[in-house]
């Protein structure tokens, strides 16, 4: 049977077993957009879901984390030109975090491509960079074969956004289509198994280790290993430290977690990093926020590196013994070859250094502090909740005082740091996990950046609870200037910010505003009973900063602030 090329994608993605599309159209996706609405016509009882939000930078970070919340790619429609460049930060964000996203931007004719045509853009040289792969299909017998590859690269070794680029005559061609049923890309086949030798060297080094620590990073998350990692854990009691990207990988709650580590991690954490005399790294990337001052990280200890991705094994710390596989392959073989270390000693100075330092702060009466918020949703939810955060001080209490003890349920961005992205996030988990209780964590900074999307949660019916930490200011931006800018706070006060309370209601949204200690509690609870989305702007103190810090230039042991 004969298909338009706009049905032969849609149907390649219902074989991909795609069951949501967030997007935003426009006049060159239009046949993709009026195909996806004739295939639910025709399938009233298995469609597909759209989701159009009201700017595609919203849609984009939707799709990426519905992709971080189900490990399955989540995909993003949009038109040509400013649609297709209004994605741009949402790649970026996918690219550095490892999210699996596939991308379909409509493009103009394939005739009038270079030819500066209405809402034309080159989006596969704009995006080149940032994706892991782009595709321009420029038959349309290739159609059902792209989306097939696409699903395969963005899903396997590390996970990433993949762009599929469509002319506008390829999406109205219409052929008799071919289904694929397999991929076998030369030039890109992930290693998944360790080699043994590489495994018993690495093995030998664990169990004579004196000071090691675990450094568990966010492919432990992205890759399902969460529970072959705990294991190799509990079997060699090493004392294990897991990154803001790998935050759930290991429960926070155990003896042996020392909570995250780097710029804004714990002391614990930190003083371990750099006594130790083995760093045991299982899929993190070792970047700057981490590692502090390259020249003195962890100076006195050997590193075994096991990552998917060959590139990231030493690409800014150099290791002794690198292994390049799948962690929920590599951990398992390596487990078999290691027992309980004999390092009690060591075990009992990591746990004095968790005594001493814990994360802290200093309660006042009559102003609510930013940590206190988010131990009182932590009290509230136990850890049974999903967590998206925007960037700034606001991200780093909520991974500095809740305790993330289970993988995915917990969304940020990393690499980036993208404000913006904790909404439409949000949103996103939302949509995949439309049974859990979804808190987007967010700063008055923030929040604006993205604010539109408030429509898609009132029309999708979406329990999204956002939670604005508001200190009108960009409280890290404030902090950096307060500390390194000698006061002069440029660009940063954020006083004359909206009241988000009435803004929410303004979109059909719940809003409440919360200014007193002695508010905070009840008020978290009425929003999370609340049945529909809710804002809940509070005001918390405006001095307050992140602490301990790493300032830059110095290494992880040379934190400032943050003092038991």
């Amino acid at each position: 049977m004969k298909m338009k090329g706009a049905r032969i994608l849609i149907e390649a993605l219902k074989r991909e077993g795609v069951d949501t599309i967030f997007g935003y159209s426009g006049g060159a996706s239009l046949h993709i957009f009026d195909a996806l609405y004739r295939f639910n016509q025709d399938n009233p009882n298995d469609g597909i879901r759209l989701v159009m939000t009201r700017h595609e930078a919203g849609a984009a970070h939707a799709a990426d984390c519905y992709g971080r919340a189900t490990g399955k790619a989540g995909v993003l429609l949009v038109t040509s030109g400013p649609g297709a460049t209004n994605c741009v930060t949402g790649l970026a964000t996918a690219i550095m975090d490892s999210a699996p996203m596939v991308m379909i931007s409509g493009q103009v004719p394939s005739g009038m491509i270079g030819n500066d045509a209405f809402q034309e853009t080159d989006i596969i040289g704009v995006t080149r960079p940032i994706v892991k792969h782009s595709y321009l299909i420029q038959r349309t017998e290739d159609t059902a074969r792209i989306v097939k590859e696409a699903f395969h690269v963005a899903e396997t070794g590390r996970p990433g956004p993949v762009l599929i680029d469509f002319p506008k005559d390829m999406q109205f061609n219409e052929i008799e289509p071919e289904w694929v049923e397999s991929v076998n890309i030369r030039g890109y086949q992930p290693k998944l198994y360790a080699e043994k030798e590489e495994l018993e060297a690495a093995a030998a080094l664990i169990m004579k280790a004196e000071r090691p620590v675990v450094y568990g990073g966010g492919g432990l998350v992205l890759g399902d290993a969460s529970n072959e990692f705990r294991e190799f854990v509990w079997k060699t009691q090493i004392p294990t430290t897991v990154t803001l990207m790998g935050l759930g990988a290991f429960p926070e709650t155990d003896p042996l977690a020392l909570k995250m580590p780097g710029m804004h991690g714990s002391r614990a954490a930190n003083y371990a990093i750099q006594d130790s005399d083995l760093l045991i790294a299982l899929g993190p990337r070792f970047d700057d926020r981490v590692t502090g001052n390259l020249a003195k990280f962890a100076p006195h200890a050997k590193i075994i590196h096991v990552d998917i991705d060959p590139s990231a094994i030493s690409k800014n710390v150099k290791v002794d013994i690198p292994i390049v596989g799948h962690l929920k392959y590599v951990i398992p073989e390596l487990t078999k070859l290691v027992d309980k270390t004999n390092i009690e000693s060591w075990r009992r100075t990591c746990d004095l250094w968790k005594q001493k330092h814990p994360f802290r702060y200093e309660p006042k009466p009559d102003v609510i502090m930013p940590q206190q918020v988010i131990e009182e949703i932590w009290n509230i939810t136990q850890g049974k909740a999903i967590l998206t955060s925007d960037v700034g001080q606001h991200q780093m209490w909520a991974a500095q005082h809740y305790d993330h003890i289970e993988p995915r349920r917990w969304f940020n961005s990393g690499g980036l740091g993208t404000m913006g992205f904790g909404l439409p996030a949000a949103l996103g988990a939302q949509v995949a996990l439309p049974e859990e209780l979804v808190i987007c964590v967010s700063g008055d900074g923030s929040i604006i950046m993205n604010i539109q999307e408030l429509v898609t949660l009132k029309t999708e019916k979406l329990n999204v609870k956002t939670v604005i930490l508001n200190n009108n200011w960009l409280g890290m931006v404030r902090q950096w200037q307060e500390l390194l800018y000698d006061e002069r706070y440029a660009a940063s006060d954020l006083h004359d910010n909206p009241d988000f309370a009435k803004v929410a209601e303004a979109f059909g949204v719940k809003g409440m505003r919360v200014t007193k200690p002695e508010e905070l509690r009840s008020a978290l609870e009425e929003a999370f009973s609340y049945d529909g989305p809710v804002v809940m702007d509070i005001f918390v103190d405006e001095t307050e900063n992140v602490y301990p810090m790493v300032p830059p230039g110095a290494a992880l042991d040379e934190m400032v602030g943050g003092m038991a």
